[in-house]
């Protein structure tokens, strides 16, 4: 981390993160600790001394200005370059432009939720691409690019098919909102109490275990 810190200069971090005088140097000095984990050398019980292994990583676009900085840095360090996946950006429940929030619970479905709070929060604030009236949705159909139901559903339905075709019903107002939103409540719920279930066997052990830093079957 003091390596990277030295390698970039104030002006430079400000003109990347839009940093301002009054800025804590916490907040100024936080780009070099995300960056650290980029280089091999920062696992030592892993990788031993190599310090040739690259990165990859796979991150929303929102990160991408870490990683940059990152990118210019390695060079100088004698690093290979981290190399990026940019994933695509999970929607807030009420439209694509917003942004969830751990503040706002209805802005997304928590892995703690129950199967009545899932189904209200997607009956209620799941933006829709449907008509105004059932007439015109008949009619026009669904836009499935704004529609958040469909959208959840690209990411959690696991049968291509059947997501096609409700794309089909949807945009051809044969399927109305309501009943998109019926789809994803069923797999929403599925999901999270699958999740809830397997949560209940993780001990205080496991976590241990897990966290423990440890050399990796793998050899380097």
């Amino acid at each position: 981390m003091l390596r990277v810190q030295k390698c970039v200069t104030f002006n430079q971090a400000r003109g990347i993160f839009g940093f301002v005088d009054t800025d804590c140097i916490g907040k100024i000095s936080f780009p070099s600790i995300q960056a650290a984990p980029s280089f091999s050398s920062s696992f030592p019980h892993i990788f031993g001394n190599k310090k040739d292994i690259p990165c990859l990583i796979p991150c929303a676009i929102d990160q991408d200005p870490y990683f940059r900085m990152t990118r210019d840095v390695a060079p100088r360090l004698k690093y290979p370059k981290p190399a990026l996946i940019h994933s695509t950006f999970f929607p807030a429940l009420q439209g694509a432009k917003t942004k969830m929030s751990a503040s706002d619970a209805n802005s997304s479905i928590f892995l703690t939720d129950t199967k009545n709070q899932i189904k209200n929060k997607i009956n209620k604030y799941a933006f829709s691409g449907g008509c105004a009236t059932i007439e015109e949705h008949r009619e026009k159909g669904g836009d499935c690019d704004v529609d958040i139901s469909y959208q959840y559903l690209t990411f959690f339905l696991e049968d291509d098919e059947q997501l096609e075709k409700i794309k089909q019903d949807y945009t051809s107002g044969k399927m109305l909102t309501g009943e998109i939103k019926k789809v994803l409540i069923e797999v929403l719920q599925e999901v999270v109490a699958t999740h809830q279930e397997n949560r209940k066997l993780v001990t205080p052990e496991i976590i241990k275990e897990f966290m423990t830093p440890r050399k990796l079957k793998y050899t380097f």
